[in-house]
């Protein structure tokens, strides 16, 4: 069950669009080089892409004046980085197919909650694009699952001992595979051409616990995923200070305080990509 089983059959992977791969491009500081006409026509000739970029675009959560009718119109009423996330939130969750006996839509609505979380963590951090952290959090746990895909039932035990124990899945994936989420996830960024900033952030999401050196992106994942913790343990704004990852805000520089007093908005962060898994 080495991790190179996993990546041994390339037409077995989940394969996402073209015009997400050149999205991704905007993440290495060439958004101005890219053609958004062109972007956006690419878009067009995707007819599910595009059925699920209007669907969000029309959602309640943008409150857009007008119907968005195309893409173009999209990028006119939202903007490039919002029409850039509605693409890659659609591409991504489209390319995993349904695993049996697991709960994908509680998956993703997790993964867009870390994505909203690290796009707020990131505001209160300098030198830290907010759309790449949403980016980095919305990817962080696909590794999950490709895992799944492949090894079924050793994930569904690793399930059952996390349930019971108070051991992190990071380490009963290390435990049972010789290697974990993260590094699975990192790989098929990698192999999806992500740039190396959304690489590495999957990567390190857990070196923050025994390591001096990681990405700000990691370290923003890793605090995102104590706040997402803190809010499904309705835990009061007292008791998320006190048990805030302090070492890890301060390595990568977030203001804290100043993220203290802005809490309360916490209860109101929706990515408003919801709509992606309804049925």
């Amino acid at each position: 069950m080495n991790m190179a089983s996993i990546f041994a059959e390339p037409k077995q992977l989940p394969h996402i669009p073209r015009v997400v791969q050149e999205l991704m491009e905007s993440f290495r500081g060439d958004e101005h080089s890219l053609n958004i006409d062109d972007i956006s026509g690419k878009v067009a000739k995707d007819q599910s892409l595009t059925a699920k970029v209007l669907r969000l675009a029309n959602s309640a959560h943008y409150g857009v004046p007008r119907t968005v009718a195309t893409p173009q119109d999209a990028v006119m009423l939202l903007g490039f980085g919002t029409l850039r996330t509605m693409v890659l939130a659609s591409g991504v969750t489209s390319a995993f197919s349904k695993i049996e006996g697991f709960d994908q839509n509680a998956f993703w609505k997790n993964a867009f909650s870390i994505a909203e979380l690290s796009k707020w963590i990131a505001g209160f951090t300098p030198e830290v694009d907010k759309d790449t952290a949403f980016t980095c959090g919305m990817m962080h746990s696909v590794g999950n699952l490709l895992i799944r895909m492949f090894y079924p039932k050793e994930a569904a035990s690793i399930d059952q001992t996390e349930a019971m124990s108070s051991s992190k899945r990071h380490t009963l994936e290390n435990g049972q595979f010789g290697y974990n989420s993260a590094d699975v996830g990192a790989e098929l960024a990698k192999r999806w051409k992500f740039p190396e900033i959304i690489q590495n952030a999957i990567a390190q999401q857990y070196l923050p616990e025994n390591s001096e050196e990681y990405s700000k992106e990691a370290g923003i994942i890793y605090i995102a995923r104590y706040l997402k913790r803190a809010h499904d343990q309705n835990l009061s704004e007292d008791e998320i200070v006190a048990g805030f990852p302090l070492q890890v805000a301060d390595k990568i520089g977030m203001n804290v305080n100043k993220a203290y007093s802005d809490l309360a908005s916490l209860g109101e962060l929706h990515s408003g990509l919801d709509s992606l898994i309804e049925d």
